[in-house]
């Protein structure tokens, strides 16, 4: 089975009132994060996007359907969206609720911006490495005692 058809089998097992909920925060995040990488991890839908794919600094934003909410994590700056943090980085949406799509818009945004910038800065570092012949420790001034006589 395909990454997506697992988060489609997700969505499909979830209650039949939560499922059009899921699917729009679905198409949000496809849509916000195009470039993202969609997988399950610990059972839910997950996207990946980030400097090191399969390490944390790589997570975008997990959701689930849970028994009394559906959770989006991690909840990163969740400027707009305090009254749903219910832990460090959890955000509860309750059920029979409108989701703050728009709000979650941004958070997405942001998160995306964030990731984007971190990529771009590590390939100047590899660059940058690459052009002086050496690794981005060297560059960064622990190289060689030559490099200290100049």
């Amino acid at each position: 089975m395909n990454r997506s058809a697992d988060v489609d089998a997700y969505i499909e097992a979830a209650p039949e009132t939560v499922r059009p909920q899921l699917r729009d925060l679905r198409a949000l995040i496809r849509a916000e994060a195009p470039q993202a990488t969609e997988k399950m991890s610990y059972g839910i839908p997950f996207y990946e996007y980030g400097v090191k794919p399969g390490t944390f600094a790589s997570r975008l934003i997990y959701f689930a359907a849970q028994k009394r909410h559906i959770a989006l994590y991690p909840a990163g700056d969740a400027r707009g969206l305090e009254q749903y943090l219910t832990e460090r980085s959890t955000l509860c949406f309750p059920l029979g609720q409108p989701l703050p799509m728009e709000k979650i818009r941004a958070l997405l945004r942001a998160r995306v911006r964030d990731r984007a910038a971190a990529m771009k800065t590590q390939g100047a570092e590899a660059a940058r490495a690459s052009r002086s012949g050496g690794s981005a420790k060297r560059a960064a001034g622990s190289g060689s005692r030559r490099a200290s006589r100049s």
